[in-house]
């Protein structure tokens, strides 16, 4: 499988057409006709059912899909940072986090970064846990930012200062937004919006005190601004992070949870990674803020690199 039929495959799934598609990559239709006939040949399997004025792409098709585009990313990243001169530090840096406003600092420093070293650019890939940890795993992303529990014995791993505290998204004129903050009982019997991780994660539920089927979920989301949404037009409460949405001047407002329930935070990477030189230098830069976090306030510096056994890193 040549990466060349790859580019031209991904084409037509684009364009939808291939006529469309031989127009924008340069060829005859007979040719990308025929490019496209040997590929499916090859994996002896149909990739894509034509109409007349549309083709459509069938299981397999979308798979291929979905592998094309994963593996020339990797190409591209791969050659830009073979072809990089050695004695310059320029370059991709690529990082997949979900919404947090965690990610400030990471800006911040990537920011003072850039400014020092004007040709690396950054990547935010936006996704939730399974989302970053799959993008991550098939070297998709230099770095990972996740909340909460994370797989110590699968990465290596900074543990970042900032902490993200949970609360509840709600419309102004809910009666619960006269309180200050939001306890289990008062959501027993409301309609709840809730992120598509917590299905798997106990610690809202330990919190809520009680079993998922005991309680109404109405909807839920992977993005808080489709969510904000939903809690606008009136279908239910949203569990969220705070600093997630700005509610000033509309028509949302958020209040903390009580007990107060907040979410740790890590940079981590896969345990076989190889850093490009940018890469290498924004950690270098990360562990030097936390070691200046933990000297200000007199506190042992416990957030440095750590393998996979616990054991701190040289």
């Amino acid at each position: 499988m040549e990466l060349r039929v790859l580019h031209y495959f991904l084409a037509v799934a684009r364009e939808q057409n291939i006529s469309a598609a031989a127009q924008s990559l340069h060829l005859t239709q007979p040719t990308l006709s025929r490019q496209l006939k040997e590929l499916e040949e090859e994996l002896g399997k149909q990739l894509m059912v034509r109409g007349n004025r549309k083709i459509t792409l069938t299981e397999e098709g979308m798979l291929l899909r979905r592998r094309a585009e994963e593996i020339l990313e990797l190409v591209d990243r791969t050659e830009k940072e073979v072809m990089q001169v050695d004695n310059t530090i320029s370059g991709d840096i690529y990082i997949g986090t979900g919404e947090t406003d965690g990610v400030r600092q990471i800006a911040r420093l990537a920011n003072q970064l850039q400014r020092d070293y004007p040709g690396i650019r950054f990547h935010i890939v936006s996704g939730d846990a399974v989302d970053v940890c799959e993008r991550l795993d098939k070297g998709l992303l230099d770095f990972g930012i996740l909340l909460g529990d994370i797989d110590k014995m699968k990465y290596h791993y900074l543990i970042l200062p900032m902490r993200d505290t949970w609360g509840v998204l709600m419309r102004r004129d809910s009666p619960l937004a006269q309180q200050k903050a939001i306890s289990p009982q008062d959501l027993w019997d409301k309609p709840l919006i809730l992120s598509r991780q917590v299905d798997n994660k106990s610690g809202l539920y330990r919190w809520l005190r009680k079993e998922p089927t005991e309680l109404h979920t109405v909807a839920t989301y992977n993005l808080i601004y489709n969510a904000s949404l939903m809690v606008d037009e009136g279908m239910g409460y949203a569990f969220t992070l705070d600093k997630l949405v700005n509610t000033t001047g509309s028509n949302l407002c958020f209040r903390p949870l009580e007990p107060r329930l907040e979410l740790g935070m890590y940079l981590v990477w896969k345990k076989s990674q190889r850093f490009s030189k940018p890469a290498e230098l924004l950690l270098e830069r990360l562990q030097g803020y936390l070691a200046l976090f933990h000297g200000e306030r007199g506190q042992p510096n416990t957030l440095r690199e750590e393998r996979t056994d616990g054991s701190p890193h040289p």
